[in-house]
């Protein structure tokens, strides 16, 4: 792919949200969600919400049926499915066999697999049957693969949106960007040696500083520690920001937007709720909260991150396009 052609596609992916948007709005009946993947926390966390009822924001909806696959070879997902299998039937959820069998039963699907080097097999599988597809962090464990995941949509008109709950922590976007100077957060950022670096936990961290600077991030540097790594973004225009990921017995996310008349601390992470609210609203309306370009600029950024730190912290350029 040339660039004009790169460039081209790129502009029809980030359209794609809107002219592509299929709302699924218009039934009598419950929108019906599948679930693909019972190796994430937030599988059981979304369909407890949604399906035990007493909140407003989640009627019209029902987790049906889940498909618990999710890796076979990562130890935490292969500890966690037999458990979350048993768990979620409690809340009326009927599992079967395959992600074929799921898909005739359902309206729209949570891919949750915790494995981001399944995600484009099984988005694939969901996109070709046209239903509307959220997934879970990571979209996928390469650009190469989350660009082939949006194209895919385009060509098939279907809506896809992928997140992580901490781009909605408090006080992320209520400031004047006009006056944004960098930022600084930090996270846990565990890794796993089937995913590069920060596709495991630490793109928590990658979302904020990307729902804060934008897209346009343009080189990267990362300096690694004995328990932790800072990661050194420049943005165009030259701004910079940096993420500072811990990898031991560390549990907290925040951080601080620093602006010509001051700076801005944020919020503390309360939970998925504010995550399941855009999700179902996405389920809903068909169009993404989230641009295309800067999921994307997440995955480029993260790949260049991996590069920087095993080439001892020299700075990388971001390549949006493979």
């Amino acid at each position: 792919m040339d660039r004009r052609d790169f460039i081209a596609s790129a502009t029809a992916l980030t359209l794609s949200s809107t002219l592509f948007a299929k709302s699924i709005w218009n039934q009598n009946t419950p929108i019906k969600i599948g679930i693909i993947g019972l190796d994430s926390t937030h599988a059981l966390a979304f369909t407890r919400a949604i399906n035990k009822g007493g909140n407003s924001l989640y009627d019209g909806f029902k987790v049906v049926v889940a498909y618990p696959y999710g890796s076979k070879t990562i130890p935490l997902s292969k500890e966690r499915i037999p458990k979350f299998s048993e768990e979620i039937q409690q809340y009326g959820v009927k599992l079967v066999e395959s992600i074929s069998i799921l898909l005739e039963q359902v309206d729209c699907v949570l891919l949750e697999t915790n494995d981001g080097n399944l995600h484009l097999e099984q988005a694939l599988e969901v996109i070709k049957a046209k239903k509307n597809l959220f997934i879970d962090k990571p979209i996928a464990n390469s650009y190469s693969d989350a660009f082939k995941i949006f194209h895919a949509a385009k060509e098939n008109h279907v809506p896809v949106f992928s997140s992580s709950a901490l781009r909605f922590i408090d006080g992320i976007s209520d400031f004047d960007r006009s006056k944004l100077i960098g930022a600084t957060v930090y996270c846990p950022a565990p890794t796993e040696p089937t995913h590069k670096d920060l596709y495991w936990y630490g793109i928590h961290g990658v979302e904020m500083l990307f729902r804060i600077m934008g897209p346009d991030c343009i080189n990267v540097r990362s300096f690694d520690g004995i328990d932790s790594t800072i990661y050194i973004g420049t943005w165009k225009g030259g701004k910079q920001a940096s993420l500072h990921g811990m990898r031991k017995e560390f549990e907290d996310f925040g951080g601080t937007i620093f602006l010509e008349n001051g700076k801005k601390d944020l919020g503390k992470f309360t939970g998925y709720e504010v995550l399941l609210e855009q999700i179902l609203k996405f389920f809903k309306t068909g169009i993404s909260p989230v641009p295309e370009k800067e999921t994307l600029g997440i995955c480029a950024f993260i790949d260049a991150a991996t590069i920087s730190k095993k080439k001892g912290g020299k700075e990388i350029k971001l390549q949006t396009h493979k």
